[in-house]
């Protein structure tokens, strides 16, 4: 173990300003507290917190960090309590601590919601202050790499495959690659030894192999680099066994056939040096086309920035080259740990390279629990970048096959529930598009639109789908409430009773429901029986069960109904099974508009939208008018046909864009009719297969982004 001098020691090597009363005093209560306990080792509990904080000076943390490595356990292991820390040390290094045992407090578990729980917090616990992921990291550093000393081999993977999963990519988020690829390195080793084994054994062997060429090629091209006036340090960096593996697993490839396993590190004294290196080393080697990308113009969301290249280079080896600066190279490897003087500054670290923490955070906020948000940031972590503009130049970072919804939610989530088209490259795309390096995005928006459940298909960033899955849940609550409140209306109409709310009220507490709403929606779900609701209020009542009955409704009440709707229409239940059923071709109703059923004689019950003229011939006739829905939870993927009225330039082409435009939004025309024609202008009527109402009104909307198309509007008749 470190001793006390010594650590401090280290601190002041590169904290000269460091509070060295205040280690001191950490270190000795840190002993104290922690007494005699061990750890399974067998070495003295105390030897963790020094550990971690030995680490953290290698990153050189500031003392503050220091100190909170030393005392991090305190108040979970020991009688120590947050009150004694803030009285000694003040409270910044309480909140730090603090921050580090509420994560601590929940055992890794194979219960994958406390595992989830656990990860929620560290978001929220490092969202306030980023050191305490950076002392949470050390920890669990020093804990894989006593790892082995744990009995138990289903704790140990569980404890490895939770350090893969959460902290090795948390490591790579935040800049710090030389911790993720220690951490990978150490739960690869646990979880998979046989295969980590067998690599170690090929880099050894390729190490003997390939030493002397190595220092011949890192010879050469630092001679090529001094011809052209630079000076350079050269080192040759050997990929990691985990990062091996995964690129194996990735590729479907073998180890042989791997061509980058070493990668040489150009170190320069400043960014024009480093363009100038990359034009030396590419002039005279062949460059290995798609290899080369620049990270210095468009860093990566951690700060990252470096020129990677691949070239055929000396003794016609393909090798990779990164070229940066110092102060690249400190940062690529330290990451946020190399900024650790911004608190003593003053300064927040609200940056763009923190943009990602942000936006796990806006994820928490719509997730609908842990379990769903660990989901979500799993998907954000886990992916490769590519980097679009939008039309005034800003940079967005995506992960690899984002699409255009993706990238609207990532500039306002605002922006993202309202879009209904995309232009890529100044040409319209479906919003299913993938989107590439480099590709100017336009989103076009209507204030008419909401979030497409079918929009969960294609998007891959956790904070589209967070918002895309909170507006479904909230979308079915309102419509569960509208159904469950009118079958109940139904349900005591029929038996002659008033539904009021005063009546629902007072059967809560017996039927087990916090609200009124809540009621309703469960029978709207069909988890609550209407029957049951009547006789809880009006105990007289037989609870036998009914025979659905249709039940007229006049044309008012329908009104009212329509009126208290703010959603599309609900999905009733009433229609006597077998009733034929056919939909107008007045007014063609697609699912999510607001319907009324006719019964039609001969012809069972015709479905009008609720808005259609036609139903101005029935207004006499209360009797024949029902209620009826969609029914949304059904599944149903039938095909409707939605009228459009298009206005349509005269000029050559342009009845092949539409078809082209309704074709890429999934739609299909089924008829079509020129109305009128004239020089300039066709009208005409288009019939178009669509799954619902929203369908048809991405498509209108595409449509109009077309040039060749005047106006376009949804035909009724």
């Amino acid at each position: 173990m470190i001793r006390q001098f010594e650590l401090v020691e280290l601190v002041k090597g590169y904290d000269p300003g460091a509070d060295e009363e205040a280690l001191n005093r950490a270190y000795v209560f840190s002993m104290k507290a922690h007494g005699s306990q061990s750890r399974a080792s067998g070495d003295p509990y105390f030897s963790h917190p020094l550990g971690v904080a030995e680490i953290l000076t290698r990153m050189k943390l500031d003392s503050s960090s220091i100190v909170t490595a030393l005392l991090h356990d305190t108040v979970e292991d020991t009688d120590a309590t947050l009150e004694q820390i803030e009285g000694l040390f003040g409270k910044e290094i309480a909140r730090l601590v603090d921050g580090v045992t509420k994560l601590s407090r929940l055992e890794l578990q194979s219960d994958s919601t406390k595992h989830a729980e656990n990860f929620r917090k560290l978001v929220l616990a490092m969202s306030d202050d980023i050191r305490v992921l950076l002392v949470k990291l050390a920890d669990r550093l020093h804990n894989m790499q006593t790892l082995h000393f744990i009995k138990d081999p289903d704790k140990r993977k569980r404890i490895a495959l939770e350090t893969l999963d959460i902290y090795a990519p948390l490591a790579e988020r935040i800049g710090m690659q030389r911790m993720k690829d220690e951490l990978e390195n150490l739960a690869f080793a646990e979880i998979n030894p046989e295969a980590c084994a067998s690599i170690k054994q090929r880099l050894s062997f390729l190490r003997e192999q390939g030493g002397v060429m190595v220092g011949r090629i890192i010879d050469k091209l630092k001679a090529d680099l001094a011809e052209g006036g630079i000076d350079a340090q050269i080192s040759g960096r050997e990929k990691s066994p985990y990062s091996i593996w995964r690129k194996m697993q990735r590729k479907n490839i073998g180890f042989e056939q791997l061509s980058d396993i070493m990668a040489f590190r150009v170190v320069v004294a400043d960014a024009g040096q480093c363009y100038q290196a990359l034009g030396i080393l590419h002039s005279r080697y062949a460059m290995v086309p798609g290899r080369f990308k620049d990270y210095i113009s468009t860093p990566k969301p951690n700060n990252y920035r470096s020129l990677h290249t691949g070239v055929i280079g000396p003794e016609r080896q393909r090798i990779e080259i990164q070229i940066r600066t110092r102060d690249m190279h400190e940062v690529a490897e330290l990451g946020v740990a190399a900024h650790w003087k911004y608190k003593q500054n003053g300064e927040r670290m609200d940056g763009r390279q923190y943009r990602w923490l942000r936006e796990l955070l806006d994820i928490l906020e719509h997730a609908a629990g842990p379990e769903e948000f660990l989901e979500h940031t799993k998907l954000e972590m886990f992916q490769d970048q590519v980097f679009c503009f939008t039309p005034k130049g800003d940079l967005i970072a995506l992960p690899r096959g984002a699409t255009p919804v993706d990238f609207a939610y990532a500039v306002h989530s605002q922006i993202g529930d309202t879009c209904v088209g995309a232009k890529v490259n100044g040409r319209i795309v479906p919003l299913s598009s993938v989107l590439t390096n480099g590709d100017q995005v336009e989103i076009v928006t209507s204030r008419a639109q909401t979030p497409s459940p079918t929009w969960e298909r294609f998007v891959v960033t956790g904070r589209a789908r967070a918002r895309i899955r909170r507006f479904v849940r909230t979308q079915q609550r309102t419509q569960y409430i509208e159904l469950g409140r009118a079958i109940l209306e139904k349900e005591f109409r029929q038996e002659g009773f008033d539904f009021t709310a005063k009546g629902i009220d007072g059967v809560l507490k017996k039927l087990k429901f916090d609200s009124g709403d809540d009621l309703m929606a469960a029978v709207g779900a069909g988890l609550q029986s209407a029957r049951e609701v009547l006789h809880a209020v009006y105990p007289g009542t037989k609870a036998a069960p009914k025979t659905p009955k249709i039940g007229p409704v006049s044309p008012n009440a329908r009104a009212r109904a329509a009126k208290k709707s703010k959603g599309p229409a609900i999905p009733i239940v009433g229609l006597i099974p077998g009733m034929a059923l056919h939909f107008a071709g007045c007014c063609h109703p697609l699912p999510g508009d607001r319907i009324v059923g006719i019964v039609t004689t001969g012809k069972g019950v015709t479905i009008h939208t609720i808005d259609c003229e036609s139903l101005e011939a029935f207004a006499d006739a209360p009797e024949r008018w029902l209620d009826v829905g969609w029914d949304n939870g059904s599944g149903d993927a039938e095909i409707h046909v939605g009228r459009l009225h298009v206005v349509l330039n005269n000029e050559p082409g342009s009845l092949g864009n539409i078809s082209s435009v309704i074709g890429k939004s999934e739609g299909n025309i089924s008829n079509l009719k020129i109305t009128r024609r004239s020089l300039d202008f066709f009208e005409m009527m288009i019939d178009v297969e669509v799954k619902d109402v929203r369908h048809l009104t991405n498509i209108i909307a595409a449509l109009r982004a077309t040039p060749s198309v005047s106006s376009v509007e949804r035909a009724r008749g």
